[in-house]
């Protein structure tokens, strides 16, 4: 296993990799936790439980993509996919990337503005966070529409970059998913 801290010219170094699938993991908990306390009955303890835990992996996913940039800049130049793509594909994967991002970014963000405009206390971890707002409820049912629409779009950009990582690997056959597994060896 190749345990680079910098990527190399056929992989991405340890750090971006670790980073990318603690990543999906948090960013599947974070959807879990919010699905799932539909279950629980309304003004149950476990209910407010699976929300507090949802805003606070939502505010962790914040605060790791921001180590997740920085992380990427550190590693240098990412490693090229071979054979290489032609423009339009090239284009479409950075283009999904940066919507990546902004999800990852944004619907944090949203979140935490929808509870400060709704004047509800936010919590990471037990370390409370300042309110981004006043409190406002007609801002708050708006922000919550959007953070919402944003989370309901991701599971489309979710799925539609693990296709796009199967369609490289399976039928395009280049190095795209093996630069970005922990323990493979580039083609």
């Amino acid at each position: 296993m190749d345990t680079s801290l910098k990527n190399s010219g056929s992989r991405y170094g340890l750090p971006v990799i670790a980073l990318h699938w603690l990543m999906l993991v948090l960013i599947a908990a974070v959807y879990a936790s919010m699905e799932l306390r539909g279950f629980a009955p309304r003004g149950s303890a476990l209910r407010a439980g699976m929300k507090s835990l949802h805003f606070a992996l939502g505010l962790s996913v914040l605060a790791l993509v921001a180590v997740r940039l920085c992380v990427r800049w550190m590693a240098g130049a990412e490693p090229p996919i071979a054979p290489p793509l032609s423009r339009w594909p090239a284009l479409g994967a950075r283009l999904m990337h940066v919507a990546l991002y902004a999800l990852m970014i944004a619907a944090p963000l949203l979140g935490w503005l929808t509870l400060s405009a709704a004047g509800k206390p936010v919590d990471l971890f037990g370390f409370a966070l300042p309110l981004l707002t006043g409190v406002d409820a007609a801002l708050a049912h708006s922000l919550k529409e959007l953070h919402e629409s944003l989370a309901t779009a991701g599971y489309a950009l979710i799925g539609l970059h693990a296709a796009a990582a199967l369609l490289h690997h399976y039928v395009m056959r280049d190095n795209t998913l093996v630069r970005m597994l922990p323990g493979c060896s580039a083609r």
